[in-house]
């Protein structure tokens, strides 16, 4: 009796069930049919929905069918075809990982294709689209293995996403380099890499359609054994599911579909993150939707109803002629990252604020050695970045020039060469000094400008000033810069701070608003100079190219004022760093002393980025580095951990000028080659000390 129970009393729930789940695909199947029909009638030419009839049922005259079959059409089936992959393979990286944030955004998936498809370009041979495919499914599941691999298949966990966007931000800093340094090779996969369902005839689609319909047939077979992974491993395993095959073959499979949307469209953000959360929601009116053989081709309506709703909305807001140029990578990218925020904010973050970094004491002579030694490493690499370049020079030079006695050609390259220099070092200082003061406020050692959005934000303030002003001042530019930051700081401090900074919210909400902030300056670029990709590359890979005096000297300004207010409060910070209490007992206003600090920290990395662009993880390493050299007394770690961040961006930039010259790279995709693999180490530790 106790076996048919269940049965009996699920029986009654069924019908409702199926009739709820039937609904919502009727629903959903409207929907997307109306989106279509909405997007095939919008675009440059004058051909709206009579002509689009007509050309569909072959009465159109032949300029108005050609129009509709030729590109809008294809533009629509892109969409759709893009959507439903996108929003099944997010819902298959979801089930596996058991988190609701896993996305081929957040797993690095798109990145890796993007990267694979940049070294193939970099070749100058030329592949037809399925091999183009291949190549894409090799690098998004080269990236998901990794990701998987270090982060681990914990439940809920978010240590997964952040893995996955640290190993992002690492893979598209190397594929910016490849465009920067191999442009002709390369040429228009900038724009490609915004996303873009628009096509030319039906050649792509009719290719990549038969790599879709194997990856949803493979899931769907793998569909029971998806459910019973949610039931987790130990109740898997006892049903008789492999849980690590099943895991494989379901990575596997989300990577084709993923490599197929990237192949024919370029990422299309977020779409495979936002779908299977709708269809969450809609699970709780038809809970038919709970099983995965159900959720798939749901989950792939509901993504087609996102890419072509973007699509639509995009070329209602913006005129024809300029909606052509606009990406709808882009739109679903802010939609997207609006959502992350939205779901970082909700999320119960287990992680809790993260611990201090353990207790080391160093003696006073640990500290004068490592600051003088830094002092050296500082000198000696100023002195090579001024002799060296794509021109050598000799000290002689340099001492000549100073005095004013200094040769024409000499001059003319040390004029050009010494702001550079000065910009870089005055950058790297000004990053590891805001570092350390918001890991110090935060108590979170994954907390950085660039990954916590204010370097996005600065950035976005300062394109949006040089697209609209463009003979605007050095002044100027540092203040369009704080004003951006200030926006994406006060959005990410005033979410996260809610929680008490609880680690792995900040850093998602950070991640969100950063996101945000690289999709506006893509509009921005693309709306104003779309031919002109070059210039918002050189800008966010942290160039310090054509940089004069007068663009350092606000940088110098707030470097100085910002090493005086944190060395003569100290004292503050250090109790602020330990913890809540210990500053109140001492009788310190905490919330005054915290906002304070991050102020100070806003205008520091406002400054760099204006006048160096966008350098990432400079502020995560510089002070990890400090604390372990001389320990976690702020009297210390202040001037190590500015010398340590000067040094870095001083090589990083010294190295993009002269390892390749006369070619360059920024010294921002330099540095995030380094703090790539730094942020993945402390993720990696932080999982091992968890347990």
């Amino acid at each position: 009796m106790a076996v048919t129970a269940p049965p009996s009393v699920a029986r009654p729930a069924a019908a409702p069930s199926r009739t709820g789940t039937a609904a919502v695909t009727a629903a959903l199947i409207l929907l997307v049919a109306a989106l279509a029909v909405a997007d095939l009638t919008q675009g440059t030419a004058d051909v709206g929905a009579g002509e689009v009839w007509k050309a569909l049922t072959g009465r159109a005259d032949a300029g108005d069918a050609s129009v509709v079959v030729a590109s809008r059409l294809p533009r629509a089936a892109a969409g759709l075809l893009v959507g439903a992959v996108l929003g099944m393979a997010g819902t298959a990286l979801q089930a596996v990982s058991r988190n609701v944030l896993a996305s081929p955004d957040t797993l690095a998936v798109n990145a890796g294709s993007y990267l694979a498809l940049a070294l193939a370009a970099v070749t100058g041979v030329s592949l037809p689209l399925l091999a183009s495919s291949g190549i894409a499914f090799a690098g998004s599941l080269a990236a998901a293995a990794v990701v998987l691999g270090l982060s681990g298949l914990g439940a809920g966990t978010v240590r997964l996403v952040l893995a996955g966007t640290a190993l992002a931000l690492g893979l598209t800093a190397v594929t910016e380099g490849l465009l920067l340094l191999f442009p002709q090779e390369t040429q228009g996969l900038y724009q490609w890499n915004q996303g873009s369902i628009a096509q030319s005839g039906f050649d792509g689609l009719l290719q990549t359609a038969p790599l879709a319909l194997a990856g949803l047939a493979g899931l769907l077979l793998v569909a029971r054994r998806l459910d019973a992974l949610a039931l987790g491993d130990d109740a898997a395993r006892g049903l008789g599911v492999p849980v690590r095959a099943t895991r494989v073959t379901a990575v596997v499979l989300a990577s084709l579909l993923s490599a197929t949307a990237v192949t024919l469209a370029g990422p299309i953000g977020f779409v495979g993150l936002c779908a299977p959360a709708l269809v969450r929601a809609l699970a709780r009116r038809a809970r038919g939707l709970t099983r995965s053989r159900v959720r798939l081709p749901i989950a792939g309506l509901t993504g087609a109803a996102l890419v072509l709703g973007s699509d639509v909305l995009l070329r209602a807001l913006v005129p024809a002629d300029l909606a052509v140029a606009v990406p709808t990578g882009v739109v679903t990218s802010l939609v997207g990252a609006v959502f992350l925020v939205v779901m970082a904010t909700r999320l119960t973050d287990t992680a809790g604020a993260a611990p201090p970094d353990r207790l080391r004491i160093r003696s006073r002579a640990v500290f004068l050695t490592t600051t003088a030694v830094l002092a050296a490493v500082l000198v000696g690499v100023t002195i090579a970045a001024l002799l060296l370049g794509d021109s050598k020079l000799l000290l002689g030079d340099v001492a000549n020039w100073a005095q004013g006695r200094a040769g024409r050609g000499v001059s003319f390259v040390l004029d050009t060469r010494v702001p550079r220099v000065l910009a870089a070092l005055l950058a790297g200082a000004s990053l590891a000094l805001a570092g350390t003061l918001v890991q110090a406020v935060t108590r979170n050692p994954l907390a950085e400008p660039g990954v916590l959005g204010v370097s996005g934000g600065a950035a976005l303030g300062a394109v949006l000033l040089v697209t609209t002003v463009p003979m605007a001042g050095s002044w100027g530019m540092a203040g369009a810069a704080f004003a951006g930051a200030a926006v994406s700081s006060v959005l990410v401090f005033g979410l996260a701070a809610r929680g008490g900074f609880r680690q792995n919210r900040l850093v998602l909400v950070g991640i969100g608003v950063a996101t945000a902030a690289t999709a506006l300056i893509s509009l921005l670029i693309v709306l104003t100079d779309p031919f002109n990709a070059t210039k918002a590359l050189t800008w966010l890979s942290g160039s310090t190219y054509g940089r004069t005096l007068p663009d350092v000297v606000p940088l110098a300004v707030v470097l100085v004022l910002g090493l005086a207010v944190a060395v003569a409060r100290r004292t503050e910070l250090d109790l602020v760093s330990l913890d809540d209490d210990t500053p109140r007992l001492l009788g310190l206003g905490l919330a005054r002393g915290r906002f304070g600090f991050l102020v100070l920290a806003v205008l520091l990395s406002a400054t760099a980025v204006a006048a160096a662009g966008t350098i990432g993880f400079v502020g995560l390493v510089a002070p990890h580095a400090a604390r372990a050299l001389v320990g976690r007394r702020h009297v210390r770690v202040l001037p190590v951990a500015v010398l340590l961040g000067a040094v870095l961006v001083g090589t990083a930039d010294l190295l993009g000028r002269t390892v390749i010259a006369p070619a360059q790279l920024g010294a921002g995709l330099m540095t995030a080659a380094i703090g790539t693999p730094y942020f993945l180490y402390l993720l990696v530790r932080g999982r091992r000390q968890g347990r």
